[in-house]
């Protein structure tokens, strides 16, 4: 029925709600529900987030946080964050992470900050940067033969799949040559197709990332409380 009121489908044009009746939300306001293992429909693309600003491991752990809600399985694998001894010994994202369905993290960080006057040793660091993108290019090789476009078991080890990896300050890395960038531009370009892959950290642009990255964000400071002299604090920087 086709009329000033009804559309060629036959939908009422002067119900509010019928607007939206074509819609993924169908015109419904989002709510909680619950967590159920699922497989994401549009996957697969590269991230890189970097920049001099705070917010590129936030921006990161929010996807991750969102993609686990739906159902997805997420792994998050950290560089260069061993420790300082300007934070305490613990991270509000992997408390968090213990409780929430669907995502496990690893870091492979040395203790203190790479190139900063803490007494560490530049050795340290790039044999802990090194090894953490060994276990990155594992996973990612154990899962060319899993059908990453399928439900994960949402505590299910790593190996076993993941349908978002997220490198964090992996970037950094590479930036300083403690991981070879040609090496993460090959490991971009031989993930899975269904994979999404983040990669985050550094100041400098990583324009060996341009052609492999289906997204780049430059989180660009304006201000930081840091360049006042505050330290990190707990709850947002750590």
């Amino acid at each position: 029925m086709t009329d000033d009121t009804h559309d060629s489908d036959g939908h009422d044009t002067d119900r509010p709600d019928d607007s939206h009746a074509d819609t993924p939300g169908r015109g419904v306001a989002p709510g909680a529900r619950d967590i159920a293992p699922a497989a994401p429909e549009a996957f697969g693309l590269v991230q890189t987030w970097w920049g001099d600003g705070k917010g590129k491991t936030t921006a990161a752990l929010g996807m991750a946080f969102r993609a686990a809600g739906h159902g997805y399985r997420v792994h998050l694998l950290q560089f260069m964050k061993g420790g300082a001894a300007s934070v305490e010994d613990v991270r509000g994202e992997y408390n968090a992470i213990a409780a929430m369905p669907g995502i496990t993290y690893e870091h492979s960080g040395h203790y203190g900050w790479h190139g900063m006057a803490d007494g560490t040793d530049e050795v340290d660091h790039a044999a802990r940067a090194e090894g953490g993108f060994e276990r990155a290019r594992a996973l990612v090789d154990g899962w060319a033969d899993t059908d990453l476009t399928a439900p994960l078991a949402l505590d299910g080890d790593p190996e076993a799949g993941a349908h978002m990896l997220i490198l964090d300050e992996v970037v950094y890395a590479a930036n300083r040559g403690l991981v070879d960038p040609d090496a993460l531009v090959a490991l971009a370009e031989s993930k899975p197709d269904a994979l999404e892959l983040v990669l985050t950290g550094g100041h400098e642009e990583p324009d060996y990332l341009t052609e492999v990255s289906d997204l780049i964000t430059n989180v660009r400071k304006v201000k930081h409380p840091f360049d006042e002299g505050h330290r990190a604090r707990k709850g947002t920087e750590f």
